[in-house]
Formats: C-alpha cells, sequence, structure tokens
C-alpha cells in the first residue's frame, strides 16, 4: 500500500470510533529521550466489516506491518506540499523526523499506529497531534467531511513543555482567536460526539524519583519514576489547559 493512502486511511479509520490515543515520554539523564504517541483504534476492527473493504479493498484483507518517516512521505508529495501555505509548510516540517509504525491485523481485531521521534532536548518538542492537522491540507487527504479532515488533533492551542532536571513541565496556551473561530464551525458538534467515547493517556518516564505532580489524579510507579494521567479526548480537543501540570523531583 502505498505510504499516504495508509496514512490518510488511519485518519479515516480514527473518525469511525472511539480511540485511545497515548502520549509518552522518555527522558534520559542528559537530557535527550524518545517522544510517541501511540492510536489504538482496535476497537474499530471488531465491527468494521464491509466498511474496512470499501476503504481499503483488497488490502483490507491483509496484515499490514509498515514502517516509514515523515521525511520519505514529505518527498514523495513534495509537489503537493509546495502549494501549501508557508505556515502549513512550517509545522509540516516538524514532523521531518518522526517515524510512523502502523500495525493491522484483521484476524486478531487489531489496528495500531505510533508516531515517534527522538529528541536532544525536551524543550524542543511540540504538539505533534497539532503538526498532523497540517497533512489533513494535502492532496487526497482524509475524506473532508470527517472532523478529522478539518484537523487531527488540532486543539487551539500551542503546547510547549520543559525540563531542568528539577522540574517537568507541561503546558497548552489557548489560542483565542482560532477557538472564536472553532465555535462557528458547524462540524465542531459532530467532532465532539465522536471523541466523547475516546481517550487520551499521558505516560512520563524521568531519571529521577518523582517528589510530586501538581495533577491529584497522576498514578505514580512502583520506583515513582513514571506517572500516568488519563483524560477524557474532549479535554485534549476542547479544554487542553486542563492538561496542563507540572512535575518536581527529588533532590
Amino acid at each position: 500500500m502505498k505510504l499516504y493512502k495508509l496514512l490518510s486511511f488511519c485518519f479515516v479509520l480514527a473518525t469511525l470510533t472511539s480511540c485511545t490515543l497515548t502520549e509518552n515520554i522518555y527522558v534520559n539523564d542528559n537530557g535527550t529521550g524518545k517522544f510517541s504517541v501511540d492510536m489504538d483504534g482496535s476497537s474499530l476492527m471488531a465491527m468494521a466489516g464491509d466498511q474496512l473493504g470499501d476503504q481499503m479493498g483488497a488490502d483490507a484483507k491483509k496484515n499490514i506491518d509498515s514502517t516509514f518517516t515523515f521525511k520519505q512521505l514529505f518527498e514523495r508529495k513534495k509537489d503537493s506540499i509546495a502549494k501549501l501555505s508557508p505556515e502549513a509548510q512550517k509545522e509540516l516540517k516538524k514532523l521531518e523526523n518522526f517515524v510512523v509504525n502502523t500495525k493491522m491485523n484483521a484476524e486478531k481485531k487489531e489496528f495500531l499506529m505510533t508516531l515517534s521521534t527522538d529528541f536532544k532536548n525536551v524543550n524542543e518538542l511540540q504538539d505533534a497531534l497539532q503538526s498532523l492537522s497540517a497533512l489533513q491540507k494535502l492532496e487526497g487527504g482524509a475524506n473532508s467531511s470527517t472532523p478529522f479532515a478539518k484537523g487531527l488533533g488540532d486543539n487551539n492551542s500551542k503546547l510547549s513543555y520543559s525540563y531542568d532536571g528539577k522540574k517537568f513541565t507541561r503546558k497548552a496556551i489557548i489560542d483565542k482567536q482560532k477557538l472564536a473561530a472553532k465555535a462557528k464551525d458547524s462540524a465542531a458538534d459532530m467532532s465532539k460526539m465522536i471523541f466523547a467515547s475516546s481517550t487520551y493517556i499521558i505516560k512520563y518516564h524521568f531519571p529521577k524519583r518523582i517528589k510530586k505532580v501538581s495533577n491529584p489524579g497522576a498514578l505514580f510507579s512502583e520506583d515513582r519514576k513514571s506517572i500516568t494521567i488519563q483524560y477524557p479526548f474532549t479535554d485534549y480537543m476542547e479544554n487542553p489547559e486542563k492538561l496542563n501540570f507540572d512535575v518536581e523531583f527529588e533532590k
């Protein structure tokens, strides 16, 4: 299957049912690390039936285990990318170093997609899902009738991370102008219904023991070096500031 066809189908797939998205960050002693977003849409595989066949034809009956980089994808779509606005091209540039792994097994009713990248400093990370919204503007993107075609993960905010060895911060700042424009978008209600049963999970892993987390719902690992926080996906989309929190470490 062609890379863009596969990626476009994954986005369409995600709009058809509830899914779980997990944001993972692994921070090493020297501040480097790995970032990933995992999307589990396996629940759809159990009920998709003919819809999968209509979307993918013979490919729907195959097991898929595909890995590629956005850099490869962008090279193939360079003519279409050149037609995008400078702002959209800048957003796509942020995804160049991301690796995409997709696994689909019809027999096991499994559908998993992971977007991952290494980083030299956690401060350089930005919202991957926000950047993915620019993909929908490429020629041949996901079905324009779906809410994700309006922007996968576009929650009208700017997300930043910071880490200095003593404290870690996740902070999203709302873009009020974009939020006002979204309020007038008739697709917003449809998006809300689809995302209502989806979940957004944060899993962060640090090289130091955690002293405290500002979010009272955080669950600690046994060694207190990892936290897990679960949110309704509607919080990520409509109230991204709810996902803001600080982590303080033991000395």
